[in-house]
């Protein structure tokens, strides 16, 4: 009696082109979705590094003017660049005779939460797709498998039999599709939601510091 191989590799090439198609897309979007999480990771361990980096220089009791100038045009990391729009807007806001323009303090807090907007964008960069693969890769996945179970029984009407040994082939390549889309699914959502909580943290230590330096910049315009 022959025996059937049902190794991974073995079942993706018996399988149709059709489900080779959905099982050719998981694979991409699990890769995809572990190049996005492992980035994400990357990122944001850089972006604590360098909130905590400004932190200490912020709160260090150095003047602010002295920060501003060290930071520069190329502010590294979310809360120098926040810093930095304010600063901008605070020193744009003096006239020629040396007194500040009417509107100063509202201009200044738009100014922030338009960079705060920036950077709460490029930390959630990317987590769209992980909700989409973890809502949508299950479906994907069974829809290659009711396509798959569809080409056994019609094997089973041309062969005219009921035996296994005809069935469980075609079967077993459908389930592979399954197994893919919930290999791709699992993960996009663990990561989904532990990233986004991540980046939901990291935005509120943002407006809490906009906040902060938004009330130090009135006291000095009430002064």
């Amino acid at each position: 009696m022959e025996t059937v191989d049902f190794s991974i590799l073995a079942l993706f090439m018996r399988a149709t082109f059709l489900v080779k198609l959905v099982m050719f897309a998981l694979i991409f979007a699990s890769f995809w979705s572990w190049a996005i999480i492992i980035q994400k990771f990357i990122n944001f361990r850089r972006a604590r590094r360098q909130s905590a980096r400004f932190d200490k220089a912020f709160w260090s009791g150095e003047p602010l003017d002295l920060l501003y100038k060290e930071i520069g045009d190329k502010p590294r990391g979310a809360k120098a660049t926040v810093f930095k729009a304010g600063m901008d807007e605070w020193t744009e806001s003096y006239r020629s005779d040396g007194m500040l323009i009417a509107g100063t303090q509202a201009r200044i807090d738009r100014s922030m939460d338009v960079a705060i907007t920036r950077e709460t964008d490029k930390l959630t960069q990317g987590l769209n797709f992980l909700a989409t693969v973890g809502s949508t890769a299950p479906f994907v996945g069974l829809f290659g498998t009711v396509w798959g179970i569809k080409n056994a029984f019609q094997e089973i009407a041309m062969q005219q039999s009921t035996n296994l040994a005809v069935v469980a082939p075609g079967i077993a390549e459908a389930l592979v599709a399954t197994a893919l889309g919930l290999l791709a699914a699992i993960p996009a959502v663990i990561f989904y939601n532990k990233l986004s909580a991540d980046a939901d943290r990291m935005t509120s230590d943002l407006e809490s510091f906009a906040d902060e330096f938004s009330t130090i910049l009135s006291r000095q315009l009430d002064s």
